[in-house]
């Protein structure tokens, strides 16, 4: 179970790091609002236990990001809105992280950071100038890197949140997605990501390939 007051506590510590403390109004009820969206009951990948693995990533590159609070705020908005039979989900996630954080008094130049980092996650392929888009992608996509088991565990999380599309729909979607991340000259920007990560999530990429395909 993910707690609650700890990602409260994440979510003001980084807001306030965007806008300074006493910037603006009570944190409290903008991490709720989020905290509630992250416990839909059509989530099954994209939950608390996901926010809070992003979260810590981001704590494990922070050194390679130019604003580490600016990038834990587009974690939390990054999947805020979430219906896995729509594909406009980033651009709303945008949006919404427009909308609150400057209802929150996030400076505008800032807001519109986290609003461009939330937008990336479509891709994620960061520019190699983007500091803050390579931490949050790689923060992203580290569940590649698991092992077994718990990529096991992510990929069937995965097919609960599509289990409305029919098995051979899903297998050609998924591993066109597969695909797409595979031909990417590098799924990890950051030189942690690179590192600790890289090789792991290619050979698990293309296991799920192979049994996807028998």
């Amino acid at each position: 179970m993910a707690d609650l007051d700890a990602l409260r506590t994440r979510f003001s510590h980084a807001l306030e790091g965007v806008r300074g403390p006493g910037g603006g109004p009570d944190p409290a009820p903008y991490a709720d609002a989020l905290l509630a969206r992250w416990q839909e009951p059509q989530r099954r990948y994209h939950t608390l236990t996901h926010l809070t693995d992003v979260l810590d990533r981001v704590d494990v590159l922070q050194e390679h990001a130019a604003d580490p609070d600016v990038v834990r705020l587009a974690a939390w908005f990054h999947d805020a809105v979430y219906l896995p039979d729509r594909s406009e989900n980033e651009e709303r996630s945008a949006r919404l992280a427009e909308r609150a954080l400057a209802e929150a008094g996030a400076p505008a130049e800032k807001t519109a950071e986290v609003a461009r980092l939330v937008r990336l996650t479509v891709t994620h392929d960061p520019a190699d100038e983007d500091p803050d888009g390579r931490v949050l992608c790689d923060a992203d996509l580290a569940v590649l890197a698991s092992p077994p088991s718990a990529y096991a565990a992510y990929t069937a999380a995965v097919r609960e949140e599509y289990s409305f599309v029919p098995n051979d729909a899903f297998r050609a979607g998924r591993s066109d997605v597969l695909l797409r991340l595979l031909a990417l000259p590098r799924l990890f920007r950051t030189p942690y990501g690179s590192d600790h990560w890289e090789e792991t999530a290619r050979y698990n990429l293309r296991g799920e390939l192979e049994l996807l395909a028998s």
